[in-house]
């Protein structure tokens, strides 16, 4: 292993990594949206690279589920059914849960640092009452959340569906909480890691999770979750 401070080459990207990011940012930010077909030569243009790369980064987005395939007509950004969001959440809870046993096992010192700077960016973005850098920060303090679990397979895993996630928030701005209501449930969870309440952390995350895909499919709340 290094020694602290040393220099080490910086990994190269491929193009194809590069793509497969703005294409995700785009579906991410609704600038493709579900149901959109993705025309090769067109993007091919817009983006100034080969067709080579950018199908290779298409068939990385359709591994992850961002996009679907249709015989004979192409590519297509999937199109997210009710059934879908339960599904993300469902997934979501799962891996943020395993992240949070973990981190109080751990070393809740760093998760501390490293989230108490994502929950003031948080809050920042809540005074701006802008939906889109509140959904933004959500997304930042959920993704720093599972990076502290230390486990690069829960992070990868966390990164395709925060980019699901931000697609039902995307088409679904209408049921977005109030600004105040998600800096509150985010600094509840920031607490109980500071209070090294592991169950009380739990069930912050599942409530989170559980009340989200109801708000998101409009059901009613479900009393005592």
């Amino acid at each position: 292993m290094s020694a602290p401070g040393h220099l080490r080459p910086v990994p190269r990207r491929s193009t194809a990594e590069l793509i497969a990011d703005q294409l995700r940012s785009a579906i991410m930010y609704g600038s493709l949206a579900p149901g959109d077909q993705l025309g090769e030569a067109e993007l091919a243009g817009q983006l100034g690279v080969s067709r080579g790369p950018l199908r290779e980064a298409m068939q990385r987005l359709v591994q992850e589920g961002l996009l679907r395939s249709e015989r004979h007509r192409g590519l297509f950004v999937r199109e997210l059914t009710a059934d879908d969001v339960r599904d993300i959440y469902v997934a979501r809870l799962a891996v943020e849960r395993t992240a949070c046993e973990l981190i109080m096992r751990g070393n809740r010192g760093e998760a501390l640092a490293r989230l108490t700077p994502a929950l003031d960016r948080l809050a920042e973005a809540a005074r701006s009452r802008d939906r889109n850098a509140m959904s933004d920060a959500d997304q930042a303090f959920h993704h720093t959340l599972v990076s502290c679990a230390g486990n690069s397979r829960l992070e990868r895993m966390a990164q395709t569906l925060l980019v699901e996630t931000r697609m039902c928030l995307t088409v679904m701005q209408d049921v977005y909480p109030e600004p105040e209501e998600i800096l509150d449930e985010h600094r509840r969870i920031l607490d109980a890691i500071v209070d090294g309440a592991e169950e009380r952390l739990l069930d912050l995350i599942e409530s989170h999770m559980v009340d989200t895909v109801e708000r998101i499919n409009g059901e009613p709340p479900v009393a005592g979750v």
